[in-house]
């Protein structure tokens, strides 16, 4: 969870390490021709949006390519940790290896619409929207496991008595 954590903060220190180079050129500029308008009496509102595009449009023109740098070392360190450290650990619910005992929707689509016989049953009550039956929606069927599995983060707990 701490590595999810760390990762979650690196993105937004990401952001910000972007963002912030944009943010304040077009603050400057707009405090810059503030002072300009106020100096010289013109007050008109679009006259700061023209030269804060074009602060803006040199910002990521001249920072572009360290901003795609980042972002993506940022990318490929989250692919790390979502196919190779969160798989690994023993501390998340999942085994590293479940794909190769599971096969991924299966039965998902079965007795999908309970109350209706078929599809021209469907086909022929066009306004008739037919719902799967309170029951079907309330049952819970855990995931197909292994021979042994191992116990998932909330049973580890229980069986370490946190």
């Amino acid at each position: 969870m701490e590595i999810l954590l760390e990762y979650l903060a690196k993105g937004f220190m990401i952001m910000l390490a972007i963002s912030m180079p944009c943010v304040l050129v077009a603050a400057g500029i707009g405090l810059v021709v503030g002072i300009l308008q106020a100096v010289t009496q013109v007050q008109e509102q679009t006259i700061a949006a023209a030269p804060k595009i074009l602060g803006v449009f040199l910002v990521i023109i001249i920072g572009g390519v360290g901003f795609i740098r980042l972002l993506t070392n940022l990318f490929q360190e989250g692919m790390v940790l979502a196919f190779n450290t969160v798989p690994q650990s023993e501390n998340f619910v999942l085994d590293s290896n479940y794909h190769k005992y599971t096969t991924p929707f299966e039965g998902e689509m079965k007795d999908k619409f309970k109350n209706i016989d078929n599809i021209n049953e469907i086909m022929k009550n066009p306004g008739k929207v037919p719902y799967i039956d309170n029951y079907g929606k309330a049952k819970y069927t855990p995931a197909a496991k292994t021979a042994m599995p191992k116990p998932d983060l909330v049973e580890t707990k229980k069986i370490l008595g946190r």
